[in-house]
């Protein structure tokens, strides 16, 4: 596999890469006809490609070999969050955790949110770029920031925690976890959840949870609980 990965989500149809994709090969890496790539479609594989049009806006490939590139873990991770104020710091979060291996990210509207709205495509960059830092075949999805109420009342199979900071009988992520559980996480705004949310989270399914006795940034919280599961999942 060569060092360098390009995404390109319809590749195995089409041979062709993205504009921006194609502006990289040829302008930043000066590829050449003949030289070899590898692509991935995001959606598990990887393909060894041979460059034969070397154009800044539509690069053509020919695929030699596609190799099967599932993600490297067995469950389902899923953080929901409220994004800061400060969108450098979420931005940071995104990245890291995609390297580490996530499935989605949720972002939340809640009560105490400082930010109401979020530029979905800027994060979806993000991602993109961080899969192929990491050399992952897998792209982690990213949601339309949602309110609160609707979100915690979607299903989800797998085991359901919120982390807060309020003084109440919770459980520590790391002993309340088990290894192989599907697993979705609720980290609240700088102000925290409100009450009334975490009753009403408590109220479909949700578990309250501790992630230690330090009280963390929002992106500190979420990168924490990622890289739990993760630890809990390979000892």
């Amino acid at each position: 596999m060569a060092d360098t990965i390009f995404y390109a989500t319809d590749i195995r149809h089409s041979q062709q890469l993205p504009e921006q994709e194609s502006l990289h090969c040829v302008k930043v890496l000066r590829m050449k006809e003949g030289d070899r790539l590898t692509v991935t479609d995001g959606k598990g594989f990887f393909y060894d490609c041979m460059l034969i049009q070397a154009h800044p806006k539509h690069c053509m490939v020919r695929i030699d070999k596609a190799v099967s590139q599932p993600k490297s873990w067995n469950f389902n991770l899923q953080i929901a969050f409220a994004p800061t104020k400060n969108i450098d710091r979420i931005e940071w979060f995104i990245e890291k955790a995609t390297e580490i291996g996530i499935d989605r990210f949720s972002p939340l509207l809640c009560r105490f949110s400082e930010r109401k709205e979020l530029k979905k495509e800027r994060l979806e960059k993000i991602i993109v770029s961080a899969m192929k830092q990491s050399q992952q075949a897998v792209i982690p999805t990213i949601d339309e920031l949602i309110s609160f109420d609707q979100f915690i009342q979607q299903p989800f199979d797998g085991r359901k925690f919120i982390a807060h900071c309020y003084e109440a009988e919770k459980g520590f992520l790391p002993q309340s976890y088990r290894k192989g559980e599907n697993v979705l996480i609720l980290i609240g705004p700088e102000g925290d959840f409100s009450e009334e949310e975490i009753q009403q989270a408590l109220n479909f399914g949700f578990e309250p949870t501790s992630l230690g006795e330090n009280r963390l940034r929002t992106e500190t919280a979420c990168l924490a609980s990622c890289h739990t599961v993760h630890i809990i999942n390979n000892i």
